[in-house]
């Protein structure tokens, strides 16, 4: 499938007059209270709950490109509030009601970001929505009411989620050979690139300093190098998400796992009535090669899923391009679930990284001795984790005793990625095995592949 724009970062900034000029670089040698790496959407939250917090604290923000470069301008805009890592892993060091926390208040997120953006004036196309998975084969149908259950069994409300027939689920959106599909409400659409810019001017203007084109080439305690200079700073939050691996001493600390997107033409009227999708909520499948798709405030449709998973070394994309093979998958998800697209034009494609920890849970935390706190590993539900993740790290900062300081992924303690060519051979072997389950599944399997689990038990998912 031909593609008008593949890279440039995202097509978020095209639809915002493009990218934009970067903000001057560190001039030099500073001191500060706290040197943030990283000017995405978990260091723009720390530094803006900081500063509301305590206005007097001297807060400084070093970037290697611009304010939401990486994940923050990239992703898919599903404003969740979810919760798909594994609970089980954190009850090993917790308990099902601190897990049950974390769950809520990970599900508040969508409020307060709401709630934030009102109060600040920051237009980002948010629109409240419900997210729809659609069951297109009987294993999808039968994992489908295996998560609304566990949703149920986790004290999700029941008022919350929903199981739909397949003739309910088409009359949402018009999804082929669907059998069913599973509703989670209270969810939000965003243009990611309007938040993460927006964010960044509300904190510039809260007296926060934001330094781009500044590569962070060393840091520990109480000292912050760059290649323009040196930051000196009690408190250091390491806000670098699916870069993390590029950092001196973090090549192993979280891998950069990859995900690509295309966005059509925008769709005409008359298509649009064959296809429904009238309450513009966020789509999705269970495939096990997962996609996640939304409509556009200006009538477009996004379609993200997997390329290539990971490159070898933990290597990045270069300005967002991508292969013309992932182009060709997505928009065959694209087409295989809404085939009445097929005539449209793909006007963008791109892609970027995200952060997975080794055993896929997030974590967030704070070592008072040192100084140096994190957050991230978010595996795709950056979008809403990282608003918890900067209330959370300035209440650790702050030394204050509250309920998000004693969820069940602070100060989590995770062991390492193994080193190449052991763990680009497990993420591959991962994703090979999820596509030839569900080439199996689509071909008339009658329950969820087994290659799936064997899958699952490579990398620990």
């Amino acid at each position: 499938m031909d593609v008008k724009t593949n890279g440039n970062i995202s097509f978020w900034y095209a639809d915002i007059g493009g990218i934009p000029q970067k903000r001057p670089a560190l001039p030099g040698d500073r001191e500060a209270d706290v040197c943030i790496i990283g000017a995405g959407y978990t260091g723009l939250w720390t530094a803006y709950y900081l500063k509301k917090a305590d206005p007097s604290l001297n807060i400084v923000m070093v970037e290697r490109e611009f304010a939401g470069f990486g994940g923050s301008g990239r992703n898919g805009g599903w404003l969740s509030g979810g919760f798909s890592w594994s609970r089980e892993k954190y009850l090993k060091t917790s308990s099902r009601g601190a897990v049950v926390d974390m769950q809520r208040a990970m599900a508040g997120t969508v409020d307060e970001v709401i709630r934030v953006t009102e109060a600040e004036g920051i237009d980002a196309d948010i629109l409240r929505v419900d997210n729809i998975t659609f069951a297109t084969n009987k294993p999808q149908l039968e994992r489908a009411r295996e998560e609304y259950q566990f949703y149920l069994d986790w004290e999700m409300p029941s008022e919350r989620i929903e199981m739909l027939s397949a003739e309910a689920a088409a009359k949402r959106i018009r999804v082929a050979n669907v059998l069913g599909a599973f509703v989670i409400r209270d969810m939000a659409r965003v243009q990611p690139a309007k938040l993460v810019r927006g964010l960044a001017k509300v904190v510039e203007g809260l007296g926060v300093s934001i330094f781009e084109g500044t590569a962070v080439t060393r840091f520990e305690k109480g000292l912050v190098e760059t290649d323009r200079g040196t930051v000196r700073a009690p408190v250091i939050i390491r806000a670098t998400e699916g870069f993390t691996a590029g950092l001196p001493g973090h090549e192993r600390t979280w891998l950069p796992l990859n995900s690509a997107q295309i966005v059509t033409e925008p769709v005409p009227e008359a298509l649009w009535k064959e296809i429904g999708w009238d309450g513009h909520e966020l789509l999705g499948d269970a495939a096990h090669a997962y996609c996640y798709a939304q409509r556009t405030r200006e009538g477009r449709i996004t379609m993200g899923g997997r390329g290539v998973p990971y490159r070898f070394g933990s290597a990045t994309d270069v300005n967002g391009r991508t292969q013309q093979a992932t182009i060709d998958q997505l928009h065959a998800i694209l087409t295989r679930l809404l085939p009445q697209t097929k005539s449209l034009k793909i006007d963008h494609a791109w892609c970027g990284v995200l952060g997975v920890p080794r055993d896929w849970c997030t974590t967030a935390g704070f070592d008072r001795a040192s100084g140096i706190g994190w957050a991230g590993g978010y595996v795709g539900l950056g979008v809403s984790s990282t608003n918890l993740a900067g209330r959370t790290l300035a209440d650790l900062v702050l030394n204050r005793d509250t309920e998000l300081t004693g969820l069940p992924w602070v100060n989590r303690t995770v062991r390492k990625w193994e080193p190449e060519p052991f763990r680009w051979l497990g993420v591959h072997s991962m994703y090979q095995l999820y596509r030839m389950a569900d080439e199996r599944e689509f071909a008339g399997l009658e329950h969820t592949s087994r290659l799936a689990g064997l899958a699952d038990s490579i990398t620990g998912h």
